[in-house]
């Protein structure tokens, strides 16, 4: 998650309705209702007008940030609250969650970019959080979490049809097959629209010097990790991976361990063979690769849509002209295009937050959904953290810094179905030309069918890094497809594996409201 921004322009939001019985203010400039810095709006009252204080627990994906600095001192002012969050990078995030639930020592708000972790579904139920449902009730004390949100966002975030958690909203349309289309051009290759022609364009690319500096050293497609890591589900969506798929018994099977996904595995192995493949995939980091692409050293990288405008204007530095474009693939069953949930774990209340705080602090989230907060949230302040340039709020360099990723961790945000896409540093014309790109992605792309197996995440930790470690070893011949085979084989006919299934079709079964 990146320092670009989404959406460009949405309606006011409609403040008379948050604003009944709403514990939350804007700090104002006098005894009225303006609050400053807010452009003449009217911010939600506190009773006592005092800010709320609120302690969390949240993801770092960019500097550590200035809690003084401009963007937060308005983002507090705005909701009236006093922000004591521990900042823990997006690496450390699992671990630290997990010694911080088994310390039971937890802050009033814990933010998990994932809610289906053991650890967190473990703490939900021995009572460590607040069964939100009762609070939540009929939505009619929080019209943004009603009115704004990603459909279905509630059983994303419940636990035996209880909801423990307000969403981390995130767009469907995430990640994208971007490839160096400039280099495309240079070397007369038809813009992909195959895995096949996908594969055959970047062995080309290798092949050749499409940067000029004399030497055939550029890098096809980088990822990190097992495979493409960012990008394994979208490949995996091209052969039918993502389609719910079931053993002998029933059991529905984790996406990783169906034969789809085997064939996935298959296809890599020619791309290794090929040279397409980086061969340091296995142990390349987020961050390297991330370097790698936006130094102009790689051809295709599957990350966020949004970076686009901030990778080409990286690589241009050094390589002038060049562009960016994401690519919509077909494979053997279907478009390699993964869609994200909408939902990105939630915001967690500890249950040793009072009763009444509670309230006061569904009434922070539920202001945080407001249409107001999450244009803040994306733009910042007008004339220091972005320009108007063309009817596109474009950020400064101030934005880029301030407004980001890790900025957006405080709050709930509205959902916004260009959110990924759209690049706060770039002008209206080049956001319109990247919708473009990707505008078939929300029907043709498929979101992953696993929900939730308490005896998978039991058991599969025992094995994973092993599964991974055999992936790797398949990919670069060190054994047979048909070794790889076997091992799936030997791990889906484990008793636990074969348990884990059927929760797996009784949880999938569940949220798709069948008995």
């Amino acid at each position: 998650m990146k320092s670009n921004q989404m959406k460009t322009k949405l309606p006011a939001v409609l403040l008379s309705v948050v604003m009944g019985g709403s514990l939350l203010a804007g700090c104002s400039s006098g005894s009225g209702g303006t609050t400053a810095g807010t452009g003449g709006k009217t911010a939600p009252a506190a009773q006592d007008n005092k800010p709320l204080s609120i302690k969390m627990f949240a993801g770092l994906y960019n500097e550590v940030p200035d809690m003084n600095n401009p963007y937060w001192t308005e983002w507090q002012k705005r909701t009236n609250t006093k922000l004591d969050i521990e900042w823990v990078p997006d690496g450390d995030l699992k671990t630290k969650m997990d010694l911080l639930l088994a310390s039971g020592d937890l802050p009033e708000v814990v933010s998990s970019p994932d809610a289906t972790w053991p650890t967190l579904r473990s703490a939900v139920k021995n009572g460590a959080f607040w069964d939100l449902t009762p609070f939540l009730g009929d939505f009619s004390e929080y019209p943004n979490l009603k009115k704004n949100m990603a459909p279905n966002w509630e059983k994303y975030l419940s636990v035996d049809g209880k909801i423990y958690a307000v969403p981390r909203s995130r767009s469907r349309i995430d990640q994208g097959m971007r490839i160096r289309k400039d280099w495309l051009d240079k070397l007369n290759i038809p813009v992909p629209k195959t895995l096949d022609e996908y594969a055959a364009a970047l062995k080309k690319i290798v092949e050749s010097d499409p940067d000029g500096n004399g030497k055939k050293d550029t890098l096809g497609l980088i990822g990190h990790g097992v495979i493409a890591a960012d990008g394994d589900l979208a490949f995996a969506a091209a052969f039918g991976a993502l389609d719910p798929t079931y053993n002998q018994e029933g059991g529905m099977i984790d996406t990783r361990l169906t034969p789809q996904y085997t064939e996935m595995v298959n296809w890599f192995k020619g791309l290794y063979a090929d040279g397409v493949l980086s061969k340091e995939f296995s142990v390349t980091k987020k961050t390297q690769a991330e370097e790698l692409f936006k130094t102009g050293r790689a051809a295709a990288y599957v990350r966020s849509v949004w970076w686009d405008k901030e990778w080409e204007d990286s690589i241009s530095k050094t390589q002038p002209g060049a562009k960016i474009t994401q690519l919509t693939l077909t494979g053997p069953k279907g478009a390699a295009v993964v869609l994200s949930t909408g939902v990105s774990g939630g915001y967690y209340i500890s249950k040793k937050v009072p009763e009444a705080k509670v309230k006061q602090l569904l009434k922070y989230f539920d202001y945080t959904a407001s249409d107001e907060i999450t244009d803040f949230a994306y733009y910042g302040l007008e004339g220091i953290h972005h320009k108007v340039v063309g009817g596109q709020k474009v950020l400064t360099d101030q934005g880029v810094k301030e407004v980001n990723t890790t900025s957006k961790g405080a709050g709930v945000l509205a959902y916004a179905k260009w959110g990924k896409v759209e690049s706060a540093s770039g002008d209206k014309a080049y956001n319109d030309a990247k919708k473009k790109e990707v505008e078939a992605y929300d029907t043709i792309g498929k979101v992953d069918p696993y929900r939730y197996s308490a005896t998978f995440n039991n058991t599969w930790p025992k094995y994973e890094n092993e599964w991974k470690s055999m992936v790797t070893k398949a990919i670069v011949g060190q054994i047979s497809m048909d070794e790889y085979k076997a091992y799936v084989d030997k791990i889906n006919n484990l008793p636990d594996m074969k348990k884990a299934y059927q929760e797996n079709k009784a949880s999938n079964d569940e949220f798709n409201g069948k008995k």
